[in-house]
């Protein structure tokens, strides 16, 4: 039997903060007691925010605390033609489409709110012809290709996935995903390859990840990673969402907050040992 796999997958746009300790420190742990692998992976499909010294700094971060990975590192922007590749099938089954409003109009238009709380998609670009979808290509609008979710979930049986951790209303065990609450989500860009939905399945595939341990915010957007499993015949793993460390407001910690950046308590002088107990795990 092929020992469990693990990954933690963080994006350099900025330092790493408390919360990435918490999820990196998990994984380490976790993989280490199931006599696994831990793998690091570079989301740097965002090419506008990514940023080569944010990249270094996670691996000095990271070894500082403590935590080794196996080499090589897998960067998401070398590996576009594998989005493209995932991509390329959907569009095969008739499941891409292409729209053209802005985020201020999708706003006047939208039927409700994602599990995010983002403005729903209402579809309307569907009703578009080829013809008028290519020619507005043509001029150079700009447009996202989204995924048409019934169409989608007319192919798929019912989907579950199973959960190790605990969601926002303390789900455990068998999970049914629900894509449909998302709509028809994007999964590519005219100026970005790729979306974090169509990238992370297409990476975990690759990988042969078994577990994905992250934090609770991504809980629901299993749904719609368990739908793009199911039709691209990708495996399934694991999900363990762990609980978030919040500031003083109880917002999620982001990677302005410097009070609780790793670089930042480091220089206050706190050890790896004391980074873990602030995380919680000691």
């Amino acid at each position: 039997m092929m020992p469990p796999v693990f990954r933690f997958a963080p994006s350099p746009n900025g330092h790493l903060h408390l919360g990435h300790a918490l999820s990196a420190l998990l994984n380490a742990g976790m993989a280490k007691a199931a006599g696994g692998r831990l793998l690091l992976r570079i989301e740097d499909i965002d090419a506008t925010r990514c940023r080569p010294e944010f990249e270094a700094a996670i691996y000095e971060d990271l070894a500082w605390l403590g935590l080794a990975w196996e080499e090589p590192v897998r960067r998401q922007s070398e590996h576009f033609a594998d989005y493209q590749a995932a991509l390329d099938r959907l569009k095969a089954m008739g499941l891409v489409y292409p729209s053209f409003e802005s985020r201020a109009e999708i706003a006047a238009l939208a039927v409700g709110r994602d599990p995010d709380g983002a403005p729903l998609y209402p579809g309307t670009a569907k009703r578009l012809s080829a013809e008028e979808r290519a020619a507005r290509i043509a001029s150079g609008v700009p447009y996202s290709l989204r995924l048409d979710i019934a169409a989608a979930l007319a192919r798929v049986p019912r989907l579950d996935w199973q959960e190790t951790g605990a969601g926002p209303g303390g789900e455990a065990g068998t999970v049914a995903a629900d894509p449909a609450a998302w709509g028809d989500v994007i999964l590519a860009r005219k100026d970005v390859p790729t979306s974090y939905h169509l990238a992370v399945v297409a990476d975990d595939a690759a990988q042969c990840v078994t577990d994905v341990v992250r934090g609770r915010d991504l809980f629901h957007a299993t749904a719609v990673h368990r739908l793009l499993q199911a039709l691209l015949g990708l495996p399934a793993p694991r999900y363990h969402h762990h609980r978030l460390l919040l500031d003083a407001d109880g917002r999620k910690l982001s990677k302005s907050t410097q009070a609780t950046g790793l670089r930042e308590l480091r220089a206050q002088g706190l050890t790896p040992r004391e980074v873990r107990r602030l995380a919680g795990l000691d």
